[in-house]
């Protein structure tokens, strides 16, 4: 799924007892090629902005290692940080998803049915966005 501005967005089921910061490298590892207008596709985004919970300095070596750029708010800082002209993009995405009640409240047992309705609902949001022809 790509949002409004072509940015790859990528899904993961995990267990609700699961710490999100466990996710970050296989998700980051899990990004499609980014296309841009021309030339070589890249195989990563440029920069990775995330919130306090993601601020452990072995996240951030592990993305420099992959000439990823972290923006990641520190712990014990301010509120301010600047990142929340990006995170709205995030927020926006889970209100998007929430729009659909067997998303928003798991009622599957199953994680492969749960994955494949988030998967169809992720088609559904890209469609909606769509421009109509």
């Amino acid at each position: 799924m790509t949002d409004a501005q072509g940015v790859p967005l990528v899904v993961t089921l995990t267990g609700g007892n699961r710490h999100d910061v466990t996710q970050l490298l296989p998700l980051v590892d899990a990004f499609p090629t980014v296309r841009g207008i021309r030339g070589r596709p890249r195989l990563r985004p440029d920069y990775l902005y995330a919130d306090r919970g993601y601020d452990f300095d072995v996240y951030r070596r592990a993305l420099r290692a992959r000439r990823i750029v972290p923006r990641i708010a520190r712990r014990g800082s301010a509120h301010g940080s600047g990142l929340g002209a990006r995170r709205w993009v995030v927020e926006r995405t889970f209100a998007w998803l929430h729009q659909f009640k067997r998303l928003r409240t798991r009622y599957e047992v199953r994680a492969d049915l749960h994955l494949g309705l988030l998967q169809l609902a992720c088609a559904l949001i890209c469609h909606r966005k769509l421009p109509k022809s």
